[in-house]
């Protein structure tokens, strides 16, 4: 295709034809960026591989003859989701090697997110860990399935299997989501409050606080990757989590954001980002705290990434 642009079209303005206007390939492309976009992180967990698989999946489409394709979107839903799963047998093998606990990336996200219970719910950090111990076909399969609302037989295309099979694996990936996903719904106002919560026992070092809005068996998490410290493995109990906390105090700024579409809080040091801390809340208690220090999983803190259904 001539002139077609050797990275991934955004918004900017790349693949434009010489009379100004974007060629058709490029249009559709970008229409559907955010999207596919975050098709490729909801499989991947990574910011950065899906970027790559947003690149692949524009190497691809620039070929295709567009007289031959009926439904744009399902056409690159299907190439994006096929990067994926490569991409996502390549993950798998580097995370046996990963030192640590592996966290997903965090991302700075827009209030719209937020609105949209189901998107949030699906790209929240606990999801994606939930998420983490399906197989990749079946992760595939409940993300097109679940999250986007796709048919069987698109899904069926997308994945290499019969539409019976892609129905069968849906099922089982359901029942393996419900089993460890957080028991029951929680309200942004009720996530906000018990971070705000957390917030000031942590800045003031209240040990009591600590205890009252951590559950009894809360684990946290922490992803340094072996760049940075972090404790190697998980931390249970409120008493260990809560005087492992403590010791921020006063050395550092707390501050709460909206991070993969709820409430989360940043922590700076000397005015740069230390660590992303999410939570998990279940009965008004905070069951989970995922914290990434990771820097090189931090990339996507200091701008608002777009995330679409």
């Amino acid at each position: 295709m001539t002139g077609t642009p050797q990275t991934a079209p955004g918004d900017g303005g790349e693949g434009m034809s010489r009379d100004g206007r974007a060629d058709p390939a490029t249009e559709a492309f970008v229409a559907h960026r955010n999207l596919l976009f975050t098709v490729a992180y909801e499989m991947l967990g990574s910011a950065a591989d899906a970027e790559d698989v947003l690149q692949e999946t524009w190497l691809r489409w620039a070929g295709v003859d567009l007289g031959t394709v009926r439904e744009q979107r399902a056409y690159l839903v299907r190439i994006t989701t096929r990067q994926a799963l490569v991409r996502l047998r390549t993950l798998g093998r580097r995370k046996e090697s990963y030192v640590g606990p592996w966290l997903p990336e965090p991302l700075l996200t827009a209030p719209d997110v937020a609105e949209d219970v189901e998107l949030a719910d699906s790209v929240s950090m606990a999801m994606l860990l939930v998420l983490e111990t399906l197989a990749p076909t079946e992760r595939a399969v409940f993300v097109l399935r679940e999250v986007f609302d796709l048919p069987y037989d698109e899904i069926a295309d997308a994945i290499g299997k019969s539409p019976a099979a892609v129905r069968q694996v849906a099922h089982r990936a359901r029942a393996h989501v419900a089993a460890r996903r957080p028991r029951g719904v929680v309200s942004q106002a009720e996530t906000r409050d018990a971070l705000e919560a957390f917030r000031r026992a942590v800045e003031t070092g209240d040990l009591q606080r600590l205890l009252d809005i951590l559950a009894p068996d809360v684990v946290l998490l922490g992803d340094g990757g072996g760049v940075v410290q972090a404790a190697l493995r998980p931390i249970v109990g409120a008493g260990r989590v809560a005087n492992l906390l403590r010791r921020i105090a006063g050395t550092a700024s707390l501050r709460p954001a909206q991070v993969n579409g709820c409430p989360a809080l940043i922590i700076r040091l000397d005015g740069e980002i230390d660590t992303v801390v999410a939570v998990r809340i279940d009965d008004g208690l905070i069951t989970g705290l995922y914290a990434v220090r990771n820097p090189e999983k931090l990339s996507h803190m200091e701008r608002e990434t777009a995330l679409r259904r």
